[in-house]
This record gives C-alpha cells, structure tokens and sequence, in this order.
C-alpha cells in the first residue's frame, strides 16, 4: 500500500484555506489524541480505480488520518471494496489494523475537515490542485469513482471540464475526453445509507459497472 505524498498531491503542512487551518488547530486542542491535519490519499501508487469523496469526517479521517477510516461512512465503502476484490479485509478502523488496497486508491476533494462537514466553494477550488495532480498520475484506463455532488464537480474542476457538460447522477458513467471513464454514486454517509438514498444494492451495482469496465 502506497501514499501519494509529495507536495503536488498532498501536504501535511498545508494551510491554504485560513478557515480551516484554524479549525483544525481548535479541533487539535480539542481533541490531542486526533490526526487533526489534512487527510492524506491512501492506496494504490497506480490504482485502475480512484474513489474520491468530500473531506474528512470529526471522528472518522480527521481522528486517524486515513480517508473514510473509524467513521460510519467507511462501513458500506470497505465492505464493499473489500467484496469486489479492491481490499484485503472489509473494515479499516486505525492506521495499524493491516489494512491493504489492491488496484484501488482513497482521497477527498477536500484534504482538511472542514466544520459541519461543509466545505466552501473557495475551499474546494484552493484544493483542487492536490486532486489535479492525482488525477494527472493516473493511467489512461483508469476509472474515476466520485462520490457525491461535491466530489463530482470537483473532479470535473480538476479536469478541466465544465460540470454542465456531465451532470452527477447516481450510477451515470460518464465517458470524458480521450476515453477516460467517470463514474457518480451517491455518498455512502450515514443520512444517505439509513435514509435509503443509497442501499448497499445500490452501491454493489456501482461497483460491479466498474468491475466490468476494468475486465473489458
């Protein structure tokens, strides 16, 4: 399992956006045991799937320092990849429980949790350039998972490409310039899971397109 940590697409030491550096410093206080600094990708080196989602949640990512780790969101994800072959074991709960991606990688639009779990427009786009960096290491064939609205523009942002132009839909797949393939699910946090926006059937399609899409 590789990090992706070179300043390009990520640093620890980032505090670009003043509302959220400040944040985290307050969060830090708050709680000393917690990661408490922005969130770093995990996974794969050269993953065929990049899952992007929003930010890092309080008690989740922001208290362990890996995407979608202690946090309700992360249950249905690491389950799920854990059933289509993308990981080792299907929970990530601490940074020492051996948890191993295969052909997969995990980042967030947002490297930073940001309070509410809402991030701000000016906060998306100050971080989109550790997200274009990623997205211009990946293989040609690689699939684009976005999780949610959020990730999804931010993604296209990233790109370069307008967002009117690929509207989010849940399990729309989206074919960008020179044949790159782009894929939407909801986010699996806890309101769309236990509202039923999103049921674990729902995600497992998602994820068996893209088994499909990297068998052909």
């Amino acid at each position: 399992m590789a990090h992706m940590n070179n300043t390009s697409t990520f640093d620890l030491d980032c505090r670009r956006c003043r509302r959220l550096a400040s944040f985290l410093d307050t969060v830090r206080e708050e709680y000393p045991d917690y990661h408490a600094r922005p969130v770093a990708p995990v996974g794969d080196g050269s993953p065929r799937l990049l899952i992007v989602g929003l930010a890092p949640g309080m008690h989740g990512a922001n208290a362990t320092g890996r995407p979608f780790t202690g946090d309700y969101a992360g249950i249905l994800l690491y389950k799920t990849l854990y059933e289509f072959g993308f990981s080792n074991q299907p929970t990530s709960t601490h940074l020492d429980d051996g948890l191993a991606l295969h052909d997969c990688r995990i980042t967030n639009a947002v490297k930073c949790l940001p309070p509410q779990n809402k991030p701000q427009g000016d906060e998306i786009r100050l971080c989109n350039s550790y997200l274009s960096a990623e997205l211009q290491q990946l293989s040609e064939d690689a699939i684009i998972l976005a999780l949610g609205t959020v990730a999804h523009n931010a993604v296209l942002r990233a790109l370069g490409l307008r967002a009117a132009s690929y509207p989010f839909a849940h399990g729309r797949e989206h074919e960008l310039p020179q044949g790159r393939r782009f894929m939407d699910s909801y986010h699996c946090s806890r309101y769309n899971t236990q509202t039923r926006r999103l049921t674990e059937a729902m995600f497992h399609e998602v994820f068996a397109q893209i088994r499909k899409r990297l068998a052909a």
